[in-house]
C-alpha cells in the first residue's frame, strides 16, 4: 500500500517526505500551490482546516506534522530514527517545542509582514509601521531568544542531532523547517551552527530525493 502525501509548496510537508525517504517507503505526492499564501480550494476538500501537510494511510487521514511524523516512525520505523537514551528527554522536548514556541512566532512574524500589503495604498505606510514595530517589540526579541536556546542546546552535539546519536530523529524531522527558515537569513541574524544544521540534512541523501520528488522549494536548493 502506498501512502499519499498532500503536499503544499513551501510548507512542513518537505519535512515528512524527508523522512518517508529514510524509512524507505513507498509513497505519492499530491502537489498543490499556493493561492494568496494560503492552501487553495481543493485542498479544503482534504482537511477541513487546509493546512499542509496531510497523509492518507489506507483508510486513515492524518493531520498534524507532529503527529503524522510520530505515527510513521511507530508503524514503519523497525526501530530506526529512534533517540538514544540519553537524548529521550531531548527527543520529546524539541518535538513539541517546534509548533508549540517556534513556528507559532514565526508564522505570526509572516502574518505581520504581510499584512500591510492588504490595506488600501494610501493607509499602508501607516499600516506597515503599526505592523514593524509589533515584530520589532514583540517577536524578533522572542525570536532571538529561541536561537539562543537553540544555539546552546547544539553545542550539546556539536555537529549532531537534537537527540544526540548516529541519525535524526523525530525531533529533528521536526525542528528542520524552523531551522530552515532561520538558515535563510529572512528573519533575525543567526550564528553558523544553524547553517551547518540545514547542512548537515540537505547532504543526506534522503533529503536529496525527497526535493525530487517535491519539486521547487524555496528553503533548498533542488
Amino acid at each position: 500500500m502506498t501512502i499519499t502525501v498532500h503536499y503544499l509548496n513551501n510548507s512542513r510537508a518537505q519535512r515528512i517526505l524527508w523522512l518517508l525517504e529514510e524509512l524507505e517507503i513507498p509513497y505519492e505526492v499530491v502537489r498543490y500551490e499556493r493561492v494568496n499564501v494560503l492552501a487553495p480550494p481543493e485542498f479544503f476538500k482534504v482537511h477541513p482546516l487546509g493546512k499542509s501537510p496531510v497523509i492518507v494511510d489506507g483508510d486513515l487521514t492524518i493531520a498534524e506534522s507532529g503527529a503524522i511524523v510520530e505515527y510513521l516512525i511507530a508503524k514503519y520505523g523497525a526501530g530506526k530514527l529512534q533517540p538514544i537514551e540519553s537524548g529521550s528527554l531531548d527527543n520529546l522536548y524539541f518535538s513539541h517545542y517546534t509548533e508549540g514556541t517556534l513556528m507559532p512566532l514565526l508564522v505570526w512574524r509572516l502574518i505581520l509582514t504581510i499584512t500591510p500589503g492588504r490595506f488600501p495604498f494610501i493607509v499602508r505606510p501607516i499600516a506597515r509601521g503599526i505592523c514593524n514595530t509589533l515584530v520589532t517589540r514583540m517577536i524578533d526579541n522572542r525570536l532571538a531568544q529561541n536561537r539562543d536556546l537553540i544555539e546552546d542546546h547544539l553545542k550539546k552535539y556539536p555537529g549532531g542531532w537534537f537527540a544526540g546519536g548516529s541519525e535524526p530523529t523525530a525531533a529533528d524531522f521536526l525542528m528542520i523547517f524552523p531551522m530552515e527558515i532561520f538558515a535563510s537569513h529572512t528573519h533575525i541574524p543567526v550564528p553558523e551552527s544553524f547553517e551547518v544544521y540545514v547542512k548537515m540534512v540537505h547532504d543526506r541523501p534522503a533529503y536529496k530525493r525527497a526535493l525530487e520528488k517535491g519539486g521547487s522549494y524555496a528553503y533548498a536548493k533542488p
